[in-house]
């Protein structure tokens, strides 16, 4: 069990990439709090999950992440990982036709979360090491047009991330993040336009040397990995997992 006994929380764990976390890591001994905004898909997964629970949770509210935070110790005693997983999509489009507040939601979900889940996080994670995880993309290291401000926030995880690595390491925190490519997600039809047809999908596999788009497994075994002690001298990685689009 390579995470036996460690408390975790994944926070977008009601479906696509985070859902596969949140199971890996239970099946590996991982306590799990399964953050989402969703609450029907949230209880779902949580439901499926032996010694997980659910919590309700817009993580771009700082008092809503304080109280996942404090749930979590509540709920296990602590806190050993955090994978920031929760993010939203761009529609394909021109990038002056993005609308500015889908630019704002954009920015509040897939970057301000990360910094208020330190605010409040961090310091628990201090107390005893652990491990913080975030969900970046390929769209950082080789952005797809019609995605700009998408791929300017997955840029900034990149960024985030590396600077948190460093910044936290004197505290036994290590930070990495997942690039992941475009996946079997609820989120595919967003990147590619609004309609997901085989046509259109296929165009994004001929990209992909491995041939496939990447699956929630893929993802979640990455992070297992990451928050594993395997990986106890690995921090500021962005691990790309995306059958070598990136090449």
């Amino acid at each position: 069990m390579r995470l036996s006994g460690k408390s975790t929380i994944v926070t977008g764990a009601g479906s696509g990439f985070g859902e596969g976390i949140a199971h890996r890591f239970a099946e590996e001994g991982a306590r799990v709090m399964v953050a989402d905004i969703n609450e029907e898909n949230g209880k779902r997964v949580a439901g499926a999950i032996k010694n997980a629970v659910y919590c309700k949770v817009d993580v771009t509210n700082t008092l809503q992440v304080r109280a996942m935070v404090q749930t979590a110790v509540d709920e296990f005693g602590g806190l050993d990982v955090l994978v920031n997983n929760a993010g939203i999509a761009q529609r394909n489009m021109p990038m002056l036709d993005v609308p500015e507040e889908v630019f704002d939601r954009i920015y509040a979900v897939n970057v301000k979360s990360i910094y208020l889940s330190a605010i409040h996080a961090v310091p628990v994670l201090r107390k005893n090491g652990g491990v913080i995880i975030n969900t970046a993309s390929t769209a950082a290291v080789s952005p797809r047009p019609g995605l700009t401000w998408y791929n300017g926030s997955k840029g900034a995880v990149v960024t985030l991330t590396k600077s948190m690595a460093v910044e936290l390491a004197k505290d036994n925190i290590r930070v990495n993040a997942i690039n992941p490519v475009a996946g079997e997600t609820a989120l595919l039809a967003e990147f590619m336009g609004g309609e997901d047809t085989p046509e259109i999908r296929q165009k994004f596999i001929n990209t992909i040397p491995l041939g496939r788009l990447s699956t929630p497994t893929d993802i979640a075994n990455a992070a297992l990995f990451l928050a594993s002690d395997e990986a106890e001298f690995i921090t500021g990685v962005c691990l790309e997992v995306d059958g070598g689009r990136c090449v």
